[in-house]
């Protein structure tokens, strides 16, 4: 079955996708480099002329000539060949009238464990109740985010007793039958990690989530083998070759790669089984809407290695996405392995809204009080 249309749409932060074949199937996709949708949006235009015309079937050697007929690579390609490749999974569920899952194999388990995402907490008391209402949702962990606004300007005891502060808040609401994930967003220059991640051993988080900038594998890879807590890594890494690099220098206990940006499906999978060779679990990123939270599900489905998936219910929610709808189904603090062919998601551009993932202009990123450029997340 020939590809007969590709087009691409950009809403804020948003990127979809959206191929048809000639029976006039539909299937979308999306990407997850939401700082610069508008470049992987005119890499899909690029894209459009040696699809059109080709098998809808032949999706790893699609894979393989997008990525590979220019002689530039990075993360905003990869995200083109991502959101490219989950629409055209979602054709092929589509057309064999089985969900994605099935063609990966089949289930490996019947739903996937959520952990509830906490952001843009004001006070302890409200990063309490939210925690809390989670647990009582259902959720059997819950992912935190404990820099305080002006960590940059602290010094490295204050930084280390804000961060311990808010995760005792939430360890004592959510007690230990709960696991508690911590992420700090590549914000701390490597040499003071090491203090902080002692001081958060007494919490037994289930793991942190990238505590240093990504710009160096072995500095990310060195970090995880020393580590005295379990670090997850990886969902700003974009090719499988970053990610064995990565695993092959020690690191790390948890990958986090987003199917919107490490390939799609179809490497994300091989991903997921480089990490399994190296006895390694997986937690993929979903943070950018409807589309990839169905993808990553579809994959986790098919997966022996996951561990938890994240739940983000600004966008996750039913409804929560204006013209992004899917047919996922939660039950407390899990989702149902999904049963409708293909992805299960439908977009209808016309009614998509901007939504703005990093909650500034792109440029306003933060200082420090020197006047020097921060870590940006």
């Amino acid at each position: 079955m020939k590809i007969v249309e590709v087009d691409s749409w950009v809403a804020g932060a948003t990127h979809v996708v959206r191929i048809r074949d000639e029976d006039g199937r539909a299937g979308f996709g999306q990407s997850a480099c939401y700082a610069y949708p508008d470049a992987v949006h005119s890499v899909v235009g690029t894209f459009r002329e040696y699809l059109v015309g080709q098998e809808a079937d032949r999706i790893e050697d699609h894979w393989q000539q997008l990525y590979r007929m220019g002689p530039f690579r990075g993360s905003i390609l990869s995200a083109a060949v991502s959101a490219v490749d989950v629409a055209l999974w979602d054709i092929k569920g589509q057309r064999l009238e089985v969900p994605i899952h099935e063609l990966l194999g089949g289930r490996c388990r019947d739903r996937v464990r959520l952990h509830m995402l906490i952001l843009g907490w004001k006070d302890f008391d409200e990063l309490a109740a939210s925690a809390r209402s989670a647990v009582e949702a259902g959720f059997t962990a819950v992912k935190i985010d404990p820099l305080p606004r002006d960590y940059g300007s602290l010094s490295v005891p204050a930084l280390t007793d804000a961060i311990v502060a808010a995760a005792r808040v939430v360890r004592l609401e959510i007690g230990r039958e709960v696991d508690l994930i911590l992420e700090l967003h590549r914000s701390l220059p490597a040499p003071q990690v090491q203090g902080v991640l002692e001081a958060l051993v007494q919490f037994d988080p289930l793991f942190v989530e990238d505590p240093v900038q990504i710009d160096s594998i072995g500095v990310q890879a060195d970090l995880a083998r020393q580590s005295p807590v379990p670090i997850a890594q990886g969902e700003r890494l974009h090719s499988i070759w970053e990610f064995r690099e990565l695993l092959e220098r020690g690191g790390s206990h948890y990958l986090r790669p987003d199917v919107g940006l490490a390939g799609g499906i179809s490497h994300t999978r091989k991903i997921a089984a480089l990490a399994e060779a190296h006895n390694t679990a997986v937690s993929l990123h979903t943070f950018s809407g409807p589309v990839l939270t169905a993808a990553a599900t579809h994959l986790e489905i098919a997966l022996p290695n996951v561990a938890t998936h994240e739940w983000w219910p600004t966008v996750d929610e039913p409804g929560a996405m204006p013209g992004m709808m899917t047919t996922l189904r939660r039950e407390g603090g899990w989702l149902l392995a999904p049963e409708a062919p293909g992805l299960g998601a439908t977009v209808e551009p016309d009614r998509l809204e901007p939504f703005e993932i990093l909650g500034r202009p792109l440029h306003a990123i933060p200082r420090r009080t020197d006047g020097s450029v921060a870590f940006a997340v």
